[in-house]
C-alpha cells in the first residue's frame, strides 16, 4: 500500500491527520519512514502547516520531531505555520515552532502580514508577548493597506495588545 498517495486535492493520509489533531495516527504514519513530511496540498499547505493552523500541539511536536520538516513552507497564500498558528492565537504551537531557532519570525504573507499584525488584532496578547519577545519582529513593518500592527490591533480595539505595541 502506498502510505503517501494524495487524493485529487493532493491531500496525504498524513495531511488529513494532521488537520484533524489526530496525534495517534499521525504517530502511525511517521513511523512507516515513508511519509514526505513536506508535501503541499493544492494550496500549498503542508501537514505541519495544517496541524499549526488547527492548534494540534501534539501532531506539531511530532512533525517537529522528524527534523524533516521545512518549518518556514508557504502555502500558495506565502502563509506559515508561525503566521497561521500566530493568527489562531496558538500559544503552544507559537512556542514550539519558536523554540527550533527555525522560523522567519518576520516573514510575510501575500497580504504583507507577518505573524504579530496577524495575532494583535485578534486579541491574542500570549503570542503578541512570544514574538515581541524574540527581539526579531518589526513593529513598524507595514501591511499593503499600510497598516501595522498596532493600527490593526487600534481597529479592533484591543486594549492589551495596544499596551504591548507601544
Amino acid at each position: 500500500m502506498d502510505v503517501d498517495s494524495e487524493d485529487k486535492l493532493s491531500q496525504t493520509a498524513l495531511s488529513y491527520a494532521a488537520q484533524g489533531g489526530h496525534e495517534a495516527v499521525v504517530k502511525l504514519l511517521l513511523k512507516t519512514g515513508k511519509m514526505d513530511v513536506n508535501s503541499k496540498d493544492k494550496d500549498g499547505q503542508t501537514a505541519l502547516l495544517a496541524a499549526a493552523q488547527g492548534g494540534h500541539e501534539e501532531v506539531v511536536k511530532l512533525l517537529l520531531k522528524t527534523g524533516k520538516v521545512d518549518v518556514d513552507s508557504e502555502d500558495k497564500l506565502g502563509q506559515t505555520a508561525l503566521v497561521a498558528a500566530a493568527q489562531g492565537g496558538h500559544e503552544e504551537v507559537v512556542k514550539l515552532l519558536l523554540k527550533t531557532g527555525k522560523v522567519d519570525v518576520d516573514s510575510e504573507d501575500k497580504l504583507s502580514q507577518t505573524a504579530l499584525s496577524r495575532a494583535a488584532p485578534g486579541e491574542h496578547e500570549a503570542v503578541v508577548k512570544l514574538l515581541l519577545k524574540t527581539g526579531k519582529v518589526d513593529v513598524n513593518s507595514k501591511d499593503r493597506d499600510g497598516q501595522t500592527a498596532l493600527s490593526s490591533a487600534a481597529k479592533g480595539a484591543h486594549e492589551a495588545a495596544i499596551k504591548l505595541n507601544v
